[in-house]
């Protein structure tokens, strides 16, 4: 499966404001935060599955677990996006319904391969070479689709986030902007 080619990646960083106050105003700096947090989470993966592959065990953690909880922030960050933020952006952007719709199949394909993912975690912390190297050619491909996904959406719909005033997102984040499972809780 090819990645999508939505363009070339950006040539230079888009800064990611931290300040609280900031947050409230630029919901698509925020969007590029979380991307990036995304990106280091599967660098992370790849380089335990890379451990195990080659019989390290510098990197003790449990594979399975890892790719659990990656693949459940992706799922929660897609989800939210599909069911929130997307729709708030074709209500109020209109012009963005053909980049959305884009985006919600590439959402598609990641969920079929964080599926698989999911079915092959357990081979590879059992120690099985096959199984490592399987889940490493999903990993591959995953880096591959979501690369060209997140500089395809942060070149389309970031600006049209910062335009956004949602005050329900004010208190609690919507899902598509957590990047930890305790940031979403209530009290």
């Amino acid at each position: 499966m090819e990645a999508p080619d939505h363009g070339k990646p950006m040539e230079t960083p888009i800064e990611t404001p931290i300040e609280p106050d900031d947050r409230v105003k630029a919901f698509g700096n925020q969007l590029v935060g979380v991307h990036l947090w995304l990106r280091e989470e599967l660098a992370r993966l790849r380089e335990d599955v890379d451990s195990r592959r080659e019989g390290r065990t510098e990197r003790p953690r449990e594979l399975r677990a890892h790719c659990l909880t990656f693949c459940s922030a992706l799922s929660r960050h897609h989800e939210g996006e599909d069911e929130g933020a997307f729709s708030l952006l074709a209500e109020r952007f209109p012009d963005l319904r053909p980049v959305l719709d884009e985006l919600r199949h590439d959402h598609q394909m990641v969920a079929g391969i964080l599926r698989r993912l999911e079915e092959l975690a357990g081979d590879a912390d059992a120690g099985d070479p096959a199984g490592a190297e399987r889940v490493r050619a999903e990993l591959d491909g995953l880096s591959a689709l979501l690369e060209s996904h997140f500089v395809y959406e942060e070149k389309r719909i970031v600006e049209a986030l910062n335009g956004l005033e949602v005050p329900a997102w004010r208190g609690s984040p919507p899902a598509f902007l957590i990047t930890s499972p305790e940031e979403g809780r209530d009290g």
